[in-house]
């Protein structure tokens, strides 16, 4: 999952800052073009994760018709320190 978001972000020109792949949802923090448009990144990684991980691991097409939902939260982390946000992000998977 890190590999296939990785390779999308860096197709788009955005930079992923922090990520963690939980079991049910993803945490992830990074920068993109605004010019672009996160809704865009989103949508490409949601996309291009499913298919690969249908493919991969057929047995998901029998559990989960489709990966994703189509809802996300996005939230804009105007003048926080990056650091807090990354620690939050990092700590989730003791969570």
């Amino acid at each position: 999952m890190k590999a296939i978001l990785h390779e999308v972000a860096q197709e788009r020109q955005a930079e992923i800052i922090e990520l963690e792949v939980m079991p049910d949802h993803v945490h992830l923090l990074v920068e993109v073009d605004p010019q672009f448009g996160i809704h865009r990144l989103v949508r490409l990684m949601k996309g291009r994760s499913s298919h690969h991980l249908h493919q991969e691991f057929s047995w998901l097409k029998k559990r989960l018709t489709t990966l994703w939902t189509n809802s996300y939260f996005v939230s804009s982390v105007g003048g926080a320190p990056l650091a807090v946000i990354k620690q939050y992000i990092e700590n989730q998977k003791n969570v």
